[in-house]
């Protein structure tokens, strides 16, 4: 996914995803010279206050957070949001109410900047006067930041309550190199393979559990005359999650995320069987994948003309098209990529994207007041708060083991056990890697090479990887 690969809805005019973004470039790129002042002048909306906005009623069926600290707490806390979209924006309204609710001595200013904008010029934004708490992602985008000492330890919090609350999964996901932590999680969602039941029911389909099951499957649907797997990469990020996800089978976690971070080699062995694997797949999947968006080739899976998709992004498809064609939603499910039998199958590894907040060490205001910050930060680490997001945007789930799951549809329960059930979370190829690896010149023109040309050598093939990534010195 901000996106994580669209945080709340590339769907008709929907917001621009994170993965469009990375096709213009994004920090970790020479040349970031946008100053501050620039970011607020092409912020879609900025609201700045000097008292608390108004209280917003918390969403039926959600339960209001306790407050997080004592009424009698004061101070000021500006907060600054990628969340520019209607949908995010209004649901992170929500959730800043309810704190304003639970904490009224403390006012909270929320700076929304346009989502590109806030990408684009983050890197020159954290290094100027940016606000206190700001939205971000987790894995290597959070860890390059912390790196350079732009972002504010907060270990304290993870020490106390705050901690108690997550696996130590997510723990690793907002973890930097220094083992010390400095995000606050919010939201995620899980990398899984979609389906229709009742095509699936109509057909006899069953859910595999072993790569030898899958393929047996996808061979029984191209015999039936459907596309056994769906595929649209015109947008070069969603086959990224096929390499994750086979990688993490075929050779671990560890081994993915140190290919990742630039630690192992694209050259490795291991790397080529990845290829060779998911190449023994390509005859199922669907044709002229580097011409198709995302968006069409989930129309298929949701039309019954495809058997299954890795895309996650078909439940915010579903969702839309739910208006017009009552039923869509109820008619879509999801299962865990199948084993592979190669001794990492009970890491349960998967992709699941977390988007949170963290401090910034160059705000102005920060030095003075930050207890309320961390104030802040500390209530949106409770489930209840997280809960008030998610029901308003039902693509995505809580993070907090203590979030009220009661109200989440089927689909955001089953995300709830399958990352809960996963060992090891990564955070998709994009976030865990150098944005400027995964560029438009970069990782999405690989794969789609790839795919255009199977049986091409490897050797030389994935040499020409190892030379980009080592010609951006990482």
């Amino acid at each position: 996914m901000a996106d994580q690969e669209n945080r709340a809805g590339l769907l008709s005019g929907g917001q621009v995803s994170r993965r469009e973004i990375l096709k213009k470039g994004l920090i970790g790129a020479a040349g970031l010279t946008v100053l501050p002042a620039v970011i607020a002048a092409c912020s879609s909306s900025s609201t700045a206050t000097s008292t608390p906005a108004a209280p917003v009623a918390t969403p039926a069926g959600a339960t209001p957070p306790p407050a997080a600290t004592p009424a009698a707490a004061t101070g000021k806390v500006t907060l600054g949001s990628n969340l520019s979209d209607a949908t995010p924006k209004a649901a992170l309204a929500a959730a800043v109410a309810a704190f304003n609710v639970a904490n009224p001595g403390i006012t909270v200013t929320t700076n929304t900047i346009d989502h590109n904008t806030f990408q684009t010029t983050l890197n020159t934004y954290l290094g100027a006067t940016p606000e206190d708490v700001i939205t971000w992602f987790s894995g290597y985008r959070m860890r390059a930041f912390a790196d350079q000492g732009l972002f504010v330890d907060i270990s304290d919090l993870w020490a106390g309550a705050t901690g108690k609350l997550y696996t130590d999964a997510v723990k690793t996901a907002c973890t930097s190199y220094d083992g010390k932590q400095y995000m606050i999680p919010f939201d995620t969602y899980a990398w899984t393979v979609y389906y229709v039941p009742s095509l699936w029911k109509a057909k006899g389909y069953t859910v595999p559990t072993t790569l030898a099951d899958f393929k047996t499957l996808a061979a029984k649907m191209k015999n039936d005359g459907i596309v056994p797997i769906g595929l649209g990469q015109k947008d070069g990020w969603p086959a990224m999650g096929t390499f994750d996800i086979i990688d993490l089978r075929e050779n671990g976690y560890q081994f993915h995320v140190d290919l990742m971070a630039g630690k192992n080699k694209w050259t490795d062995p291991k790397v080529a069987n990845v290829f060779n694997v998911w190449k023994d797949l390509l005859p199922y999947y669907q044709t002229g994948a580097a011409g198709r968006n995302w968006q069409d080739a989930v129309n298929g899976l949701l039309a019954k003309t495809t058997g299954m998709m890795l895309q996650p992004q078909a439940v915010q498809v579903a969702i839309e098209l739910e208006k017009t064609k009552p039923g869509t939603l109820a008619d879509l499910d999801f299962f865990s990529w199948p084993g592979h039998g190669k001794g990492f199958d009970d890491e349960a590894a998967l992709d699941a994207p977390i988007d949170g907040f963290m401090l910034a060490k160059n705000s102005p205001n920060l030095a003075a007041d930050t207890a309320s910050a961390k104030t802040l930060l500390a209530f949106f680490g409770l489930g209840a708060t997280q809960g008030i997001y998610a029901k308003a945007d039902s693509s995505l789930i809580a993070v907090a083991s203590d979030a009220d799951t009661s109200g989440y549809t089927a689909l955001q329960k089953k995300q709830v056990a399958v990352i809960g059930a996963a060992k090891k979370l990564t955070q998709f190829l994009d976030r865990d890697s150098n944005p400027a690896f995964t560029g438009p010149n970069g990782m999405g023109s690989f794969l789609i090479d790839f795919l255009s040309k199977p049986d091409q050598d490897l050797t030389p093939f994935l040499a020409k990887i190892q030379a980009f990534q080592d010609s951006l010195g990482s």
